[in-house]
């Protein structure tokens, strides 16, 4: 459980650098739809953040269930914001990665999943 805490903060820090460095830095540098794409990696990553520090203090979820929903949210951020940033700050063409941003919004998918059906396993059992 500390893992992915650690994780997660460790990637709410890194939003909150990039999220200023996109509105800062690299205003001048983006077009305004480029920016907004930039901006898009950060608020899904901000987002996906706070569902992890939520897994992960929600006492009625087991250490097995954090993980696997937590091992999902993870690579799903690193894959779809981590994609649009290897676009915008380290210039690799689109056409090069252009299948790991969807497969990380799949990733987030299947996160958001396990997690209604860990609330719905419950529901059913009460």
């Amino acid at each position: 459980m500390y893992k992915n805490l650690t994780i997660a903060a460790v990637l709410g820090m890194i939003a909150v650098i990039l999220g200023a460095f996109g509105a800062h830095a690299l205003k001048a540098k983006l077009t305004p739809e480029a920016l907004e794409s930039f901006q898009t990696a950060v608020r899904y990553q901000f987002l996906h953040v706070l569902l992890l520090l939520f897994v992960n203090t929600f006492v009625e979820f087991s250490g097995k269930e954090k993980n696997r929903i937590s091992y999902f949210l993870i690579a799903g951020i690193l894959m779809f914001s981590g994609s649009i940033y290897l676009i915008y700050l380290l210039n690799v063409p689109a056409k090069a990665i252009w299948f790991i941003t969807p497969l990380g919004g799949v990733l987030l998918i299947i996160g958001w999943g396990l997690l209604t059906y860990n609330f719905i396993k419950r529901i059913i059992k009460n």
